[in-house]
């Protein structure tokens, strides 16, 4: 197949690593990036399970990035979130990937370290075998063990897991945005969920609230607020990203911010508001993710 032919079988796997650990696809492009120009200088035929070194070259890559990119938070005006990307439907439709891909987990592995977050894609989303683990965050065999277990632990008590398909999650963010859209203020509040949470990336570059709101009413009242600002030739379309039903918000031919909406199937509760302009690019362009069942064949190493 040849060195390049072996890297692009697996390209969508290794953006999906580099995304979900580095939560932004402008960085997990360039892991991807970087990691081909590294798989060029190998002699593709004296490696004997590609999947296994490519995911070990995109995650270290990506584990680089991440730690680069903390220094830069620490100084991040108001909450930083992820960058949202465009979504098929076979995303949505797998309960595993979509979960993962969500914002609300991306920001829960926002609280783990580098290699803790590392750990947990690889085995909880991919179920990739302890020893190629270790091998990819070269730790020891049982440093990962314990690291999964820690992580998996924290995630699950910041994030529990709930089974609601696509279909009620679009059913309640329709009911969400019809009451939005339309200015209804009771509906609205009937709709959010009492501990619903509002966060509001604009990164000082655009409007935003710098601090999570929480609550229906003060979610409501901040929204309010927003729909009366007035958008040079506003155009609202429904999408889905990152798994998650979500409004584009255009301003002519720009994205001037989307709204990602994740509900328990009864009610809204977490509103993500993505302002900053260097994170809507992927928006509206949907990379290529790789789902946890194709990953699957020939994990022939013992777990």
């Amino acid at each position: 197949m040849g060195t390049a032919g072996v890297f692009e079988e697996h390209r969508s796997l290794l953006f999906t690593i580099a995304y979900e650990i580095t939560g932004t696809a402008t960085d997990a492009e360039d892991v991807v990036q970087d990691s081909f120009l590294r798989w060029s200088e190998v002699d593709a035929d004296t490696v004997q399970n590609p999947r296994a070194y490519l995911a070990k070259t995109v995650t270290r890559q990506a584990l680089n990035f991440l730690r680069a990119a903390q220094r830069r938070r620490e100084d991040y005006i108001g909450p930083w979130l992820p960058e949202p990307v465009l979504t098929s439907p076979d995303v949505a439709d797998n309960a595993v990937l979509s979960e993962s891909l969500s914002f609300a987990m991306l920001v829960v592995l926002e609280t783990l370290s580098p290699d803790e977050r590392a750990v947990f894609v690889l085995r909880e989303v991919f179920d990739f075998p302890y020893a190629e683990i270790a091998d990819a965050t070269d730790k020891s065999l049982a440093a990962v063990r314990q690291m999964a277990s820690r992580a998996k632990a924290h995630v699950r008590a910041r994030r529990p897991r709930f089974e609601v398909d696509a279909r009620r999650q679009r059913a309640v963010a329709d009911r969400f945005l019809t009451a939005l859209l339309g200015g209804d203020m009771q509906s609205l509040m009937d709709v959010l969920a009492p501990g619903a949470v509002l966060l509001s990336d604009g990164g000082g570059k655009a409007t935003a609230a710098r601090r999570p709101i929480i609550g229906a009413d003060n979610i409501a009242r901040f929204l309010a607020g927003i729909a009366k600002t007035p958008v040079p030739d506003m155009r609202v379309e429904p999408s889905s990203l990152n798994g998650m039903p979500a409004l584009v918000i255009y301003s002519g031919a720009r994205v001037d911010l989307v709204a990602l909406i994740d509900s328990n199937g009864e009610h809204v509760t977490g509103v993500y508001l993505v302002r900053n302009p260097d994170k809507l690019g992927a928006a509206t362009e949907a990379p290529s993710f790789r789902t946890r069942s194709s990953v699957e064949q020939g994990l022939a190493e013992p777990k």
